[in-house]
């Protein structure tokens, strides 16, 4: 659903022009990955995440894991919104559910904010609910951040390279298999995902930001009947 801003009013009022000019503050510098690299082959392209092991070391340690142990390979990006996220990690083409491990600790209050690029931990309504799945957010999504709607989703790494093919997969036709709502209407596979690096990852750009601006799309909801083992990061509208 829509929902309209409600205007800022401003009242401007004559009065005599300051002596000097006060320097605008200095914005916080985004936090850069400091972790492994891990690399996801997928079949629209190849997408490079750095990792803020020094932010989310729960979050972090348990990705790899996944990663090591190869649970990724051959899964599918099943939920994808333009405008928002795209989320992968725990189902198979055919939409089968991959078995997990325990979940972990949320750690949503790290500091990390769900900025465009960054990579996060899908869940269910339980805040300590994580276990395979995340997602990609292709714009800022302040409403995930700790303490806007709740318990938020820990952001745990960041795109470096490949940030393109995230926005290509986003705007691919999607469809409704079973209770699964906006998954692709043809798989969008990754092949593999692999280690590159052991520490010292840093972005070689910042995300880039869309060409164009696009009309704010509707804040989009959890899936309607999904199993609970079905992470979203959609908090509900």
């Amino acid at each position: 659903m829509n929902m309209a801003l409600a205007p800022l009013l401003f009242v401007l009022a004559q009065a005599p022009a300051p002596e000097a000019t006060a320097p605008e503050p200095t914005p916080t510098p985004k936090p850069l990955p400091n972790g492994p690299v891990v690399v996801l082959e997928t079949t629209m392209g190849r997408v490079r995440i750095g990792l803020h092991k020094d932010k989310a070391p729960i979050s972090v340690d348990n990705f790899i894991k996944y990663v090591r142990s190869g649970h990724y390979d051959g899964t599918i990006f099943h939920r994808v919104i333009p405008g928002f996220m795209a989320q992968c990690g725990g189902f198979e083409p055919d939409m089968t559910e991959r078995p997990t491990r325990p979940p972990i600790r949320n750690e949503a209050r790290n500091g990390l904010r769900n900025l465009r690029g960054t990579v996060a931990m899908a869940r269910t309504n339980a805040p300590d609910s994580a276990t395979a799945q995340f997602f990609i957010s292709v714009k800022d999504n302040p409403t995930l951040d700790f303490g806007i709607r709740g318990a938020g989703y820990a952001v745990f790494g960041e795109v470096i390279d490949g940030m393109n093919v995230v926005d290509k997969i986003v705007a691919v036709s999607t469809t409704t298999k079973g209770v699964y709502q906006d998954v692709p209407a043809i798989p969008i596979v990754i092949k593999k995902v692999r280690e590159e690096a052991s520490a010292g990852a840093a972005p070689a750009a910042a995300a880039p930001r869309p060409a164009t601006n696009p009309t704010t799309p509707a804040r989009p909801g959890a899936p309607k009947a999904a199993p609970p083992k079905n992470p979203s990061p959609a908090p509900k509208p």
